[in-house]
């Protein structure tokens, strides 16, 4: 045996070593796929639109369909949730997911849309992410208005910087063949921004997870 090889007790000692050291420093919340040298596809950025909030209103909580002590009643209620996290997994963890939406009209909480949005309408939400990146408004499944499909506006932030601005869609709505904005996203684009509202034990539902790059 070479004098620098070492004996088979020390290379056991040795590999054994090396795998505690692994084991000890590779991140406990690595998701399986970026332990594999994987990552996750970000989520599609969209544009902005004309019509995101010039001042925040007074209530911005998650539940979009009360304002104050007034109960919006039009369209179909619906639980908007999912979770947000980074390319390699790891939920957002502090971050802050804004949404923005017509009301059932067509209208919305802006003056550039002449004033028009029904004031029960909250029109706008935000929610600080926990340590599981989860997130969930109570909301109303998106209805058409003027020319486009029924969609969710939406944005990312941490930081006070804006990770990502894109647009929820609704699956199997006949007005998305018709969008000139959900057209232009390839197959796979309009897969991860495009989901079905379905029914659940907590009501009518639709779950749209959201990757962004930090």
């Amino acid at each position: 045996m070479p004098p620098n090889d070492p004996s088979p007790l020390r290379r056991r000692i040795l590999n054994g070593g090396a795998g505690l050291l692994a084991a000890t420093t590779t991140p406990a919340w690595l998701s399986p796929a970026f332990a594999q040298g994987q990552s996750l596809r970000p989520t599609p950025s969209q544009t902005e639109g004309p019509f995101y909030p010039v001042a925040p209103p007074a209530d911005t909580d998650f539940d979009l369909l009360r304002t104050g002590s007034q109960a919006y009643g039009k369209g179909q209620a619906a639980w908007v949730t999912g979770t947000v996290t980074d390319t390699r997994g790891t939920p957002l963890a502090g971050g802050v997911i804004e949404i923005w939406q017509c009301d059932q009209d067509g209208h919305y909480h802006h003056p550039g849309d002449g004033g028009k949005a029904d004031r029960a309408f909250q029109g706008f939400g935000q929610v600080t992410l926990g340590k599981d990146g989860r997130y969930r408004f109570r909301t109303l499944k998106p209805a058409p208005y003027s020319g486009r499909t029924p969609h969710i506006h939406v944005k990312v932030k941490l930081n006070n910087q804006t990770l990502l601005t894109t647009q929820f869609y609704v699956q199997g709505d006949p007005g998305n063949e018709r969008d000139g904005l959900w057209r232009r996203l390839n197959p796979d684009n309009q897969a991860a921004l495009t989901r079905p509202f379905v029914n659940s034990a907590d009501g009518l539902k639709a779950e749209y997870p959201v990757v962004v790059q930090v």
